[in-house]
């Protein structure tokens, strides 16, 4: 089973969101998909405990391939916490400059999820239409109302 990236413009770039590379057991055919839908960044938003059993040497693998990588540990149905600022910073970087920027946690749905539309508010689209937006590419966006009130409050700042 080939990874399966969703994907939706933002700024002058691309943001994608998938599954963590090796979950369905295929790592390698995994990196491929990464490395042939060529990001600029990477962002991983599992624990450490889940990259370890899933992708243990992503971050080498994605280096060697000149992909930039960032880790966020986040726990399954949880917000990103401290770091996101810079993460956030990176990827509008990024995506301003016309690149493409993969997330991902472990299914590609809840944390990379509200992170999509963390984004996306960031970038000034207001909550409920860009949902919507990121629903299209990708129904499983965004699992929990704490996820939903995290992405949504990049709005009032």
């Amino acid at each position: 089973m080939r990874l399966t990236i969703a994907e939706l413009t933002l700024r002058q770039g691309l943001l994608g969101i998938s599954p963590c590379p090796g979950r369905a057991g295929f790592y390698a055919a995994d990196l491929l998909a990464i490395r042939y839908w060529r990001p600029a960044l990477v962002v991983t938003f599992t624990t450490s405990e889940e990259l370890a059993r899933t992708a243990p040497p992503l971050g080498d693998d994605l280096a060697e391939a000149g992909i930039a990588w960032l880790h966020l540990p986040t726990a399954d149905y949880d917000t990103p916490g401290q770091g996101w600022d810079d993460v956030s910073a990176h990827a509008h970087r990024h995506l301003a400059q016309g690149d493409k920027v993969l997330l991902h946690c472990m299914g590609g749905c809840g944390r990379s999820g509200s992170a999509a539309l963390r984004l996306m508010v960031e970038a000034g689209e207001a909550p409920e239409p860009a949902l919507i937006r990121l629903r299209q590419v990708r129904p499983c966006a965004v699992e929990t109302q704490a996820q939903l009130l995290w992405a949504s409050q990049a709005a009032a700042t």
